[in-house]
């Protein structure tokens, strides 16, 4: 049975389209993915992403915890500052990437899609294991997440709150009341653009901040967003996906997660993880943009010289440049930048750059801006 976000009525009447994914029933689009996604690029949009996860971390050892699951040493993030991290499995393998921020005494976790079951489960497994004083509790069902990004997010939100967002620096976190109501917001996002995330209990609440930020909003062209921007805004700044880019086990160092690592703590797979790096030869995340018609999709084959290289993991059509595009996994003689491989796309070889990420970098708009205004 497919779980629906507390939004879903106020979606219909919003206008939206519904897809399922990872077991939730959420916009997928209200006008067009390209439309919300330009829209989200040039201005400001808002998504309900209550997909994610919320799971709280509590205890004296709630910090040493997340550095034995994580491969972050959270005694690093100071209080309201958040982080990106992963959360391994012994063979270096990734179970998910998450957010934590370090809210006070207490941390919250945010777990991808449909795995708020087995990460807090994890967690506390591992804590009775190392007789870790921290328990992780999933409180997925009493919040909201909204997503408020683009580059007029913080002047939507300015008129909402008291609260000098600039305090909220990049990967900051604190409480903030957005309308008259508590929330957790952080500098977060996966737009590769400026942007705020609000985590907002109990759920009841959630509907006004949403009617309040559209209102806000409205000056600058604000839209609500689909599931399907989301993912085209990701892709395009090179952003993983954890369904597609973790799919059948990879590491940190496939998915090209290395700056991410802070080797100077132990971690759950931290060994592993070392004997691959000294090895080096292991398949690596890479990024290809179509030099022909063309779109890739996840399971697309990769070839060069009619030889299987790889495998597309997330591919869609780019709405700011107008070309296919796709991360894939290859061997790393076959990722040497501006090389040339092809993507099977319907039985037919089309030829496909190496670029180094991302797709689509933050100048694009000023480069770009007369032609979105036309695309708009």
């Amino acid at each position: 049975m497919v779980i629906k976000s507390s939004l879903y009525n106020f979606h219909k009447k919003l206008g939206a389209r519904f897809t399922e994914f990872a077991g939730f029933e959420m916009p997928i689009q209200y006008t067009s993915i390209k439309d919300e996604h330009l829209t989200v690029r040039k201005s400001v949009g808002i998504f309900d992403v209550s997909h994610m996860s919320n799971v709280w971390i509590k205890g004296d050892g709630a910090e040493d915890l997340i550095s034995l699951t994580t491969v972050e040493d959270a005694s690093r993030i100071t209080d309201k500052k958040s982080q990106y991290t992963a959360i391994l499995r012994d063979d270096g393998t990734v179970i998910d990437d998450t957010i934590f921020m370090h809210l006070g005494n207490k941390f919250m976790m945010i777990p991808n899609a449909g795995m708020a079951d087995i990460v807090y489960k994890w967690l506390n497994k591992k804590a009775e294991e190392k007789n870790i004083s921290a328990t992780a509790e999933d409180v997925s069902k009493d919040y909201v997440i909204l997503a408020v990004q683009g580059p007029k997010s913080r002047d939507t939100l300015k008129k909402l709150t008291k609260t000098d967002l600039k305090t909220v620096g990049f990967f900051g976190c604190q409480y903030v009341d957005i309308a008259g109501i508590g929330c957790i917001v952080s500098h977060t996002g996966y737009t590769g653009e400026l942007g705020f995330e609000l985590q907002i209990t109990p759920a009841s609440q959630a509907k006004e901040v949403f009617i309040k930020i559209l209102e806000a909003g409205k000056e600058y062209g604000i839209k609500p967003i689909g599931l399907g921007a989301r993912d085209t805004l990701r892709l395009e700044k090179g952003f993983i996906l954890a369904g597609n880019e973790f799919k059948g086990g990879r590491t940190p160092l496939e998915a090209i997660m290395s700056w991410t690592i802070n080797w100077d703590h132990d971690f759950i797979g931290k060994e592993a993880l070392i004997k691959q790096k000294e090895k080096g030869d292991y398949e690596r995340l890479t990024c290809l943009v179509c030099q022909e018609k063309g779109i890739p999709r996840h399971g697309c084959e990769i070839q060069r010289d009619g030889k299987n290289i790889g495998i597309v993991t997330s591919g869609t059509m780019s709405p700011c440049l107008n070309t296919g595009i796709a991360m894939g996994y290859c061997h790393p003689e076959y990722r040497e930048k501006d090389s040339i491989n092809d993507i099977i796309i319907r039985d037919k070889k089309i030829k496909s750059k190496v670029i180094k990420p991302p797709f689509v970098h933050k100048d694009w708009i000023n480069s770009r801006g007369c032609q979105l205004k036309r695309l708009i």
